[in-house]
């Protein structure tokens, strides 16, 4: 549900009339190389109010937040039927703001020179996804979630309105905006701080298709010509602990975030976090330093990189692709042989670029069990419930059995999720360790959710309800109430029919 953003009462909160085609005002730096503090939610939703209808420019309401503020949509095109989508979401985390502030920077570009967008990109904002936490300077939302870990289940408003923009949208390529602590306590221990300005990562949960991987990876790697342009350090993203001793690897493969949560519709997906510096003094340009950085990158993903057609067909291609044979449940990076990676620091005291060797940077996607791919996926009528709205907001087909149906299908017992750090492999807590049972024939209740694996939902439904995965729902307390060690999971893998 999109709603205008002119006159609009949307759940008995009055928004106000916000006028169309005003004069582009800003309440922030014109330049944006002098910005020295972030534009809160009131400067963003007046400037917005300012460039809607304006040029290829219009603005829309898509949800509230907790706390009622609203979630703005910033479309821009130049009419026609432009081919290629691009969604740009920022500042899912209230405490990280440079993204949100390069994209409103865009905003205002495009409203004033109009020409600049490609007629053959339909571009969309969503410039900040957590106002409420935005305002109270928290990384959480309103109602205390990390909106950046609820992309299976999409319980908060912000989440759910994000995935109505991306339902609808169907973007070909997606970037989700974030920033990182340069200067963390572990750094200022040894004396470094992080060395690049910008970091940014692509798609990898291994069930996704390899030639948006690899078209994602081709984008990553030559962000660092453009960003060395700009004057700025740019690394792949990478988070860990220090080197050499420590492990470092690079963004995580699960789908609970944004970069592979948006990455199940198919497109290219990717997160970027700029280097924020903290304590007391960050110098005076910190916050300029990174939306300069950003915006060498929106820019680039809105000019393109002369691969838009390659990129346009691989995505195509990737969403009519038919579901794996395997469905990998179990992947970590790894080092398979031991390479010695130079990881680049900042010496603090002096500003020199330290290289400092390591073998415990992981650049290896590795998956360490799969299951073979089942016919369907047939939910208990116990949870029913608590998953149906989970299947609605990931697009998920599936019906609801009015009679028994007789198939073989095999169960998977849950013996304990481990919430706690794994210091071993380096993986955060959420781990769901099943067994799972011989197949059997069994009759389904009426009632049943009846998921089959087909068309183009096959891999978000697999990611989502695959019972054998170590990261999957019952890792959310929903769900996680849903069962106990020593019982079976609600969700049956569907092997074949009954033997006859």
């Amino acid at each position: 549900m999109t709603l205008p953003i002119a006159g609009l009462c949307l759940a008995g909160l009055a928004l106000g009339p916000l006028a169309a085609a005003q004069p582009a005002t800003t309440e922030f730096p014109v330049d944006h190389h002098t910005i020295t503090r972030t534009i809160s939610y009131g400067e963003m939703s007046r400037f917005l109010a300012t460039v809607n209808e304006r040029g290829p420019l219009t603005v829309t309401v898509e949800g509230t937040t907790v706390k009622g503020r609203s979630l703005y949509l910033v479309h821009a095109a130049r009419g026609g039927n432009p081919a290629f989508r691009i969604l740009f979401y920022a500042q899912q985390h209230g405490d990280e703001v440079s993204g949100k502030d390069a994209l409103l920077y865009l905003i205002r570009d495009i409203a004033e020179r109009p020409e600049r967008l490609p007629a053959d990109v339909d571009l969309w904002i969503m410039p900040m996804m957590n106002p409420d936490g935005a305002e109270a300077g928290t990384r959480r939302n309103g109602a205390g979630a990390d909106l950046n870990r609820d992309h299976i289940v999409q319980d908060q408003p912000e989440t759910q309105a994000l995935y109505r923009v991306v339902r609808r949208v169907r973007p070909h390529l997606a970037v989700d905006c974030h920033e990182f602590g340069r200067d963390s306590e572990e750094r200022h221990a040894r004396g470094w701080i992080a060395y690049p300005d910008i970091t940014m990562d692509g798609v990898n949960n291994p069930l996704f298709d390899p030639e948006v991987i690899a078209a994602a990876q081709r984008w990553v790697d030559e962000s660092a010509a453009v960003e060395k342009a700009a004057g700025h350090p740019f690394m792949r993203y990478t988070v860990g602990g220090m080197p050499p001793e420590e492990e470092q690897r690079h963004s995580a493969p699960d789908i609970d975030g944004g970069l592979n949560g948006v990455g199940m519709y198919g497109g290219l997906s990717f997160i970027i976090e700029a280097a924020a510096m903290g304590g007391p003094h960050p110098p005076a340009d910190d916050l300029a330093r990174r939306v300069d950085a950003y915006l060498a990158l929106f820019w680039r993903f809105v000019d393109g990189d002369g691969h838009r057609a390659e990129d346009l067909a691989a995505v195509e291609r990737a969403r009519s692709r038919p579901l794996p044979a395997f469905i990998p449940t179990n992947y970590l990076w790894v080092n398979p042989g031991m390479t010695v990676t130079r990881f680049p620091v900042v010496e603090a005291a002096t500003g020199r670029v330290l290289e400092i060797p390591t073998a415990n940077m992981m650049t290896t996607m590795a998956v360490k069990s799969a299951m073979p791919a089942p016919l369907a996926y047939a939910i208990a009528p116990r949870a029913a419930a608590a998953f149906k709205p989970v299947l609605k907001r990931q697009a998920i087909p599936y019906e609801e059995l009015a009679a028994p149906r007789r198939v073989t299908a095999e169960a998977c017992t849950l013996l304990r999720v481990e919430d706690e750090w794994d210091d071993v492999y380096s993986r955060y807590g959420g781990r769901q360790i099943v067994r799972r049972e011989t197949p059997t024939v069994r009759e389904l209740e009426p009632g049943t959710l009846w998921v089959p694996l087909e068309g183009e939902a096959a891999v978000r439904a697999a990611l989502v309800l695959e019972p054998a995965a170590m990261y999957g729902v019952y890792q959310y307390p929903l769900f996680h109430a849903l069962t106990a060690p020593g019982r079976s999971l609600p969700v049956l893998r569907v092997v074949g029919p009954a033997a006859r």
